[in-house]
């Protein structure tokens, strides 16, 4: 056997050598490469997952299955892939066609021109054609959002600050009675249409006209209040049965249907055969694996039964710490997600039994007390939560998300806030913000102060989190301990409590937290989305509103100057989103706005999230904005069955790194 294979050998080189002497070098060197380049790529391709199975914590379920309905991460994760967005963006942020083909504005932002693509198919569950996906979808979506007997005011804040007529409209349905406004549809001819700036002069064309110029709207088409929804569906469901629609009843024509849902278990999605992209690289299913905790997701990795994990503490520093741990060379350190996470100050807290909670309101209304812990409050062991190895890589200093928007010559908005402030360059080994002598001095400013109103020490911080989150409570003992050990326990003590099932409900709606610590990620590319969700007296900001109350604290001797300071800076913010012919003039102006909040630690910066994972799925070649509601579609993404090695994921960032820059 041995010789017969070296005479086929012999036999296949002499006519090579044959056939190959008609060849010149550069042919030669052609066909070489050609060789090479398609090997390349069949041993990529057999290195491609085909059915990806991923974990999410039981907390991330989903709340809603309609997209317009949602203003939550845990939701758009899994909607932005069963429903299409007009735009989308790639791996650098850029925006990409999607639904839209082409857009256009020719008056400075004042009027936009989406044009659509044909062809596009509504789907249901099996993938069985409803409906083409037109521009009239559109029109449809934005009445349901604005209507308020429909959307109960979500996502309304983007459309009544930039459309038309979107603010009226809003108010128009928000008196009508529940009937009347649910017989309203966006037809031609209909009240919306006569009050609102949104025309479709063909199926295929949708014209949006602002209330002034918005050069910034098109990111807003990666956000779900303009993501498309059918009047066919809503016809067929009715509107109550839109509201309660799960994935057997909504219609599709993103990336994906979901073929297969059991409430925090399991989840499937699988390929949509009609999806309109038809070169994008896809996975033929996707299974989402509910858990509830990291350890869990990480036992299931090393299994084999997942494809991704986010790597705790523990393990981390497990792994870590032996080279000789099987698991050392796979550590892969992620990018830095889009969000900007803070602490948040509740102005109008009450305690358990409805009753106001005078002692922490009052002291949180006192700068001097604000400022003890801006400048005194060391997290860089809470850092360490999210990443032990390198936890000053997390170190957050600002309102605005780092990476967000540009001025013209190529600097970072971030940095004009920190110019603002006049804080130092991040140095990796300890917080900018911190300095012992102001830290000092505040706190005993504001105890002198504090004692004067009445308020006793040490005042008590309540922090609520999940019972039945174990990552969760060690988390809060860390960020209690890090206030222990910063300001004393003579100052101020923080309170861990729990609630059942959701926050919104338990806690933030009957006031009871004294800080919640959240994370904003852009609805679009501009400072006014986050600045925006911090003004006073706006029912639409959403902090504001939801979880630091400024809105409901009455006016006192001991609050006067609270409120003085919230509509100054309501008053910055409004005059920055009135500058529209000059974006570094707009930028400049928020930059001030922003460094006015944070000086008076109206809220407390606090972290970035940049964690370390085990992963087959590349982070890199995820769709990456900073804005937008679409970062987790599943489209495109690089894999690898083996998983990625630490040093194969340092060459990818880099490479990434360069790409972006040029």
């Amino acid at each position: 056997m041995k010789k017969r294979f070296l005479g086929l050998v012999s036999l296949m080189l002499i006519f090579s050598l044959i056939f190959g002497g008609c060849s010149t070098s550069e042919e030669k060197e052609k066909t070489t490469g050609d060789s090479s380049e398609k090997q390349g790529e069949e041993q990529k391709e057999s290195q491609e997952i085909k059915n990806l199975v991923i974990p999410k914590l039981a907390t991330r379920e989903l709340e809603t299955f309609n997209i317009l309905y949602s203003q939550l991460a845990a939701d758009f994760e899994n909607l932005c892939n069963l429903v299409e967005s007009l735009l989308e963006v790639d791996s650098h942020g850029a925006l990409k066609p999607a639904l839209a083909e082409k857009w256009e504005t020719k008056d400075g932002g004042l009027t936009w021109n989406f044009n659509l693509r044909d062809g596009v198919k509504w789907v249901n569950l099996n993938g069985e054609e409803k409906a083409d996906c037109v521009s009239q979808d559109f029109a449809t979506s934005l009445e349901w959002v604005l209507n308020f007997h429909k959307n109960d005011s979500v996502n309304t804040s983007m459309p009544i600050e930039m459309i038309k007529g979107a603010g009226e409209y809003y108010e128009y349905t928000k008196n009508l009675s529940k009937e009347e406004a649910y017989a309203l549809t966006a037809e031609e001819g209909s009240k919306f249409r006569e009050m609102v700036g949104v025309e479709t002069p063909d199926d295929l064309t949708v014209v949006y006209r602002c209330i002034e110029p918005k050069p910034y709207f098109d990111s807003v088409a990666t956000y779900a209040c303009l993501f498309p929804m059918s009047q066919k569906m809503v016809d067929e469901l009715g509107i109550d049965g839109v509201k309660s629609m799960n994935n057997e009843t909504m219609w599709y024509n993103g990336c994906y249907t979901m073929t297969s849902y059991v409430q925090g278990n399991e989840k499937e999605f699988t390929k949509n055969p009609a999806y309109w992209d038809k070169e994008c690289n896809l996975f033929d299913t996707v299974t989402i694996k509910m858990v509830e905790s990291n350890d869990v997701a990480f036992q299931l990795y090393q299994t084999g039964e997942v494809d991704y994990v986010e790597l705790t503490e523990s393990n981390l520093k497990t792994i870590s710490s032996n080279k000789d741990n099987e698991l050392y060379s796979s550590l892969v350190e992620k990018p830095a997600d889009k969000y900007s996470y803070q602490i948040h100050f509740n102005y109008s807290k009450n305690k358990e039994d409805g009753t106001p909670d005078t002692n922490w309101n009052t002291a949180i209304a006192n700068e001097a007390f604000r400022k003890a812990l801006f400048y005194g409050w060391d997290l860089s062991e809470y850092f360490k939560r999210t990443n032990a190895l390198n936890p000053m890589t997390c170190e957050n200093n600002y309102y605005t998300m780092k990476g967000l928007i540009y001025t013209s010559d190529g600097k970072d908005y971030v940095e004009l806030v920190r110019e603002e402030l006049g804080l130092p360059e991040l140095n990796g080994e300890k917080m900018v913000r911190l300095d012992a002598e102001k830290a000092k001095k505040y706190k005993e400013q504001a105890m002198k102060e504090l004692t004067a109103q009445g308020v006793t020490f040490p005042v008590g911080l309540d922090h609520y989190i999940s019972g039945a989150n174990q990552v969760a409570l060690d988390s809060a003992n860390v960020l209690k301990q890090t206030l222990s050990n910063s300001l004393g326990d003579d100052f101020l003590v923080l309170n861990i409590k729990t609630f059942v099932t959701k926050a919104s409900k338990e806690v933030f709606d009957p006031k009871l937290h004294s800080i919640s610590t959240n994370g904003w990620g852009a609805d679009y590319g501009d400072p006014q989305n986050y600045l925006g969700q911090e003004t006073y007296g706006y029912d639409n900001a959403y902090y504001s509103k939801s979880q630091s109350k400024i809105n409901d604290v009455k006016e006192t001797e001991q609050t006067k100057a609270l409120l003085d300071t919230y509509k100054e800076y309501t008053s910055l913010v409004e005059q920055a989103n009135a500058i529209h012919d000059d974006l570094d003039e707009r930028y400049a102006a928020y930059a001030k706005a922003e460094a006015y909040l944070l000086d008076h630690v109206l809220v407390l910066p606090l972290n970035y999230n940049v964690s370390w994972c085990m992963t087959k799925i590349n982070p890199y070649s995820k769709m990456n904005a900073m804005y937008g509601s679409i970062n987790e579609k599943m489209k495109n993404w690089e894999t690898k069955k083996d998983g990625y090695t630490t040093e194969e994921m340092k060459q990818i960032a880099e490479e990434h790194k360069s790409a972006s820059q040029k």
